[in-house]
């Protein structure tokens, strides 16, 4: 089959399909790919550009009921509606859509099938992260307050604990004064790791990928036996950030990860683009999606909640703090962590809004 003509990006209805959040295919007669917009290659986690032409059954293969939907609606000649139609995506994830198939045909009269979906999780995942955002907000302002109070005194018990270790003549009664005093700067260092949201990032154009190689490297030495596969998509550009922040909360996942996995299974870090996408109520053009996936036992149903609530770990010798300060440091750039899980697959996925660079960078 001929490929159709490279359309042409000025006409207005080609606009309004690239920008919109409904996920658009657009199939000939043999069921063959002519057109699939943004949404869609996010939503299936396709490429428009590889799959053109092929079938919907080869680039679809588990989407099984959308296939017989669709020759049902060419054999029929009617459009068909269906509310909350399950669907495998390429990658293999289970969503949950609207799907509306309208049958027409072009001015040659081939007849032409437009697939519109409309994902119904992007809706919970919408509601779930305003509710997610609010309760961080407001368990990072009671953690500031919380470490504030604490520093006042901590400042005068270790204070207190060297003056009395002056007058000590015995050195084994001073080992009891120096307990206090490394305990309470142990806990110096942990408040100051809770305030770290009252200093502002220093940003800088940056590459997620070095980023991540940064992360990979440190992982790999300090997990030996675990596999680090990496699927990048090499199109993101650079963006602003602070680099720092942004390895720190990188690793604190993967550290995670790697210890979850305890020396033996697979970690997965995949970036991907994300179009029109929506982050605190707030709808951005393109987003970083940065995906942090481990084969190991899972986090337990009842922790998912909280997991990135202060004081939550799944280790005993853990601060629960690793994850907290991962999502203060994505919620410093616009961003925000979510998480799923089920055993042999828990994912955390950071999202960084991309916003478009002054003209006067290079």
């Amino acid at each position: 089959m001929n490929a159709p003509p490279t359309p042409n990006t000025e006409q207005p209805p080609l606009l309004i399909l690239e920008n919109l959040s409904a996920a658009v295919l657009l199939l000939n007669e043999k069921y063959e790919l002519l057109y699939m917009n943004p949404a869609c290659e996010e939503l299936l986690a396709l490429s428009a550009s590889r799959h053109h032409g092929e079938c919907l059954s080869h680039f679809l293969p588990n989407a099984k009921h959308l296939i017989e939907l669709t020759q049902n609606t060419l054999f029929s000649g009617r459009s068909c509606t269906e509310r909350e139609m399950p669907l495998t995506t390429a990658d293999l994830n289970n969503i949950t859509v609207d799907c509306t198939l309208t049958l027409f045909s072009d001015p040659e009269a081939n007849q032409l099938i437009i697939i519109e979906m409309l994902p119904m999780d992007r809706h919970l995942r919408i509601a779930r992260d305003e509710q997610l955002s609010t309760q961080f907000q407001a368990t990072r302002e009671l953690l500031r307050g919380l470490a504030h109070e604490i520093k006042n005194p901590l400042g005068g018990l270790r204070g207190a604990a060297q003056l009395l270790e002056r007058e000590l003549a015995s050195d084994e009664l001073k080992e009891y004064t120096q307990v206090i005093i490394d305990e309470a700067d142990r806990l110096r260092n942990l408040v100051d790791r809770m305030l770290i949201s009252n200093h502002p990032p220093r940003m800088e154009r940056v590459n997620i990928h070095q980023l991540i190689e940064r992360v990979c490297s440190l992982v790999t030495i300090e997990a030996d036996g675990i596999n680090i596969i990496r699927d990048y998509d090499p199109s993101l550009p650079e963006f602003s950030a602070d680099g720092d922040r942004l390895i720190q909360a990188i690793l604190n996942i993967t550290r995670n990860a790697a210890q979850a996995l305890n020396g033996q299974g697979n970690i997965t870090l995949r970036t991907r683009p994300l179009r029109q996408f929506t982050i605190n109520q707030q709808r951005h053009k393109l987003v970083i999606c940065l995906q942090i996936i481990d084969d190991g036992p899972g986090i337990p149903p009842e922790m998912q909640e909280a997991i990135f609530y202060p004081m939550v770990s799944g280790r005993p010798e853990g601060t629960g703090l690793g994850l907290t300060l991962a999502q203060t440091m994505a919620n410093q750039h616009h961003g925000l962590i979510e998480c799923s899980s089920t055993p042999g697959n828990t994912v955390f996925t950071l999202l960084l809004p991309l916003k478009r660079e002054n003209k006067e960078h290079p």
